[in-house]
């Protein structure tokens, strides 16, 4: 097994930032205050707060920083945007949602149905994309809530959510928009003052933008119906009880300070090294499929089936060459089943059990790249031969197999 690691597995968490680390460290040692205490150290500790708190609602173009709410998690986010919403609005039992949301969106809703609310699962396209007029068919004049992700975590297909969010506000105000954007700040630019000002609620973590894992925003418009999910506290104007997390708050804070410094090289950079590695696949590999490849994707992720293999065996062979990436598949868990995302997207199960997910970070490197194409194709190659749904004789799938269009 080789001693280097090389991480591609930055959808799923990234490596915090030394910068992060640095400005959270006096908060861990020094200035260890309760922000909400009377005394004059603490006001140290607020003041960090707030100063993280408004250069968040700069990197977000919000009208104020007081629409900025610190939580745990994005899944604390979006579960507060959600019920929060349903809770304010009791007269209304009609949400809209897709069929490849989050799970921390998506079990939610179900948990809706269970309880007596009707909920409407948006379609997708083989390419993975939202059709326009099943939004407008979807909604009546008891929906609630649309929450509609900005960019899908599996496949970085990205949704039109500004244009989204004013047909739902031209169509009925009533209706509060949500979008999960945890897979887009900091590498997409989202304003909440201009093309995004139809968006209600938006739902972030850090520890997808070099910041520490525990710290989450919900952004909640001024105005907005929402009743917080944990009270029994004053903390975020009684927005969400419990003592702030001062560290990790300037953490994430200096995180999207680093983010909206070097956005556009950041994502100039990652979209060369996606767009080199995909025409190497595509060229090197036969029967793989890009999935998102015919509509907008966001540069820091790749999502590719392979024919005829598993994801697991892959994403094993590739720790061999201490290569981390991920799978489509929801086979670890146990069920044999491909994800939701690649079901909704119609993906033939010989090839949506093969599928990787390969996402770039600030510290994704052209030697990773070059790590991982001296090696894939050979992987490939020989877990095919294993397979009985390849003829090694014709170098293909054979002829039971439904391959890829």
């Amino acid at each position: 097994m080789s001693d280097r690691v090389i991480y591609l597995d930055n959808n799923a968490t990234t490596p915090v930032c030394p910068e992060v680390v640095e400005a959270m460290l006096p908060y861990l040692r020094e200035y260890f205050y309760n922000p909400s205490s009377a005394y004059e150290q603490s006001k140290l500790t607020r003041a960090a707060v707030e100063q993280s708190r408004a250069t968040i609602a700069r990197l977000l173009n919000a009208s104020q920083p007081t629409e900025v709410i610190f939580t745990g998690s994005a899944s604390e986010s979006n579960t507060t945007a959600l019920r929060g919403t349903l809770a304010a609005n009791p007269d209304r039992r009609h949400v809209i949602t897709t069929a490849v949301e989050h799970p921390s969106v998506m079990e939610v809703c179900k948990d809706f149905q269970r309880n007596g609310y009707e909920v409407t699962f948006l379609p997708v396209s083989r390419s993975g994309q939202l059709e326009f007029k099943d939004l407008i068919h979807a909604l009546r004049p008891d929906t609630a809530l649309v929450t509609i992700m900005h960019v899908n975590n599996e496949t970085g297909v990205v949704f039109p959510v500004e244009k989204l969010a004013k047909i739902v506000k031209l169509t009925d105000p009533r209706v509060i928009f949500h979008t999960d954007a945890t897979q887009s700040v900091g590498k997409l630019p989202i304003d909440l003052s201009g093309v995004f000002l139809h968006v209600d609620l938006l739902s972030f973590s850090g520890h997808k933008l070099h910041a520490p894992k525990g710290i989450g925003v919900l952004y909640m418009r001024k105005g907005t119906r929402c009743r917080p999910l944990l009270i029994g506290g004053h903390q975020e104007n009684g927005r969400r009880a419990g003592t702030e997390n001062v560290p990790y708050i300037v953490g994430l804070g200096k995180a999207c300070e680093l983010a909206a410094a070097d956005f556009r090289n950041t994502y100039s950079e990652k979209k060369t090294l996606r767009n080199r590695l995909e025409a190497f696949i595509l060229e090197n590999i036969p029967y793989c499929y890009l999935n998102g490849r015919e509509t907008g994707r966001l540069p820091t992720t790749t999502s590719v089936s392979f024919e005829c293999v598993e994801g697991e065996s892959v994403l094993y062979a590739l720790g061999e060459h201490g290569i981390c990436a991920s799978t489509g598949s929801a086979c670890s868990s146990g069920s044999l089943a491909p994800s939701h995302v690649l079901q909704a997207m119609h993906i033939p199960l010989t090839a949506a059990h093969g599928t990787l997910r390969f996402s770039y970070g600030r510290f994704t490197t052209e030697a990773d790249i070059d790590a991982l194409i001296a090696v894939l194709p050979g992987i490939i190659a020989r877990l095919r031969t294993m397979s009985p749904y390849w003829d090694t004789t014709a170098n293909r799938p054979n002829d039971s197999t439904i391959a890829l269009g």
